[in-house]
């Protein structure tokens, strides 16, 4: 199960940027900050509910470019939310991110921030594609945290793709109010056909 998560989307380029900044804070070429390390990850969680919900789930745009990556980046994994190779963030599309959110961090925070919010970023990123894979592949978790946490994100793509768009932390669904209990839900017709 690992070995099949390792090699699908980034994972296998999360894991090496976690050990290369872990191999660096442990030599003392990165100074660590545990703070810097949560904060990055909190940053995680806000801007993955703010892209699902509002870049992944926009109307298709009128440019047929724009159109073809909401395609890939999510609405075929609505079509197709059984195939792996729609389920993780391509690198294309994380690598970029990351880039800018480390500049981010750099020109807002001062480079001394960069690798343990980096670190944080990374971390967060990881445990959402490890709770995004575990939801999708035919796969119980043991704890009761991760069952929850499967069908919480089952709801959004088998009950209604306007709720439930925290993956990895649904405590953003609260803030942006689209947390719903799954008994006051109707169940939509279109949550396999984004758009279509």
């Amino acid at each position: 199960m690992v070995l099949t998560f390792l090699r699908h989307g980034s994972n296998v380029w999360l894991a090496l940027l976690l050990v290369l900044l872990a191999g660096g804070f442990i030599v003392g070429v990165f100074s660590f900050s545990l703070l810097w390390v949560v904060i990055g990850a909190l940053t995680f969680y806000v801007s993955e509910y703010g892209f699902h919900r509002f870049a992944f789930h926009a109307e298709p745009s009128r440019f047929p470019f724009v159109r073809k990556l909401q395609r890939r980046l999510h609405y075929d994994h609505h079509t197709e939310p059984e195939r792996l190779d729609l389920l993780f963030l391509p690198v294309w599309f994380l690598i970029p991110n990351l880039a800018l959110t480390a500049l981010g961090y750099a020109l807002i925070f001062g480079w001394a921030t960069v690798a343990s919010a980096m670190f944080g970023v990374t971390l967060a990123i990881f445990q959402y594609e490890w709770v995004h894979y575990v939801a999708h592949v035919p796969y119980q978790p043991r704890t009761r945290v991760g069952r929850w946490l499967k069908q919480y994100h089952l709801r959004h793509h088998f009950i209604s793709e306007k709720f439930w768009f925290g993956v990895s932390n649904p405590s953003m669904d609260f803030v942006g109010r689209t947390y719903k209990a799954a008994r006051d839900v109707t169940r939509s017709a279109t949550t396999r056909k984004l758009y279509s």
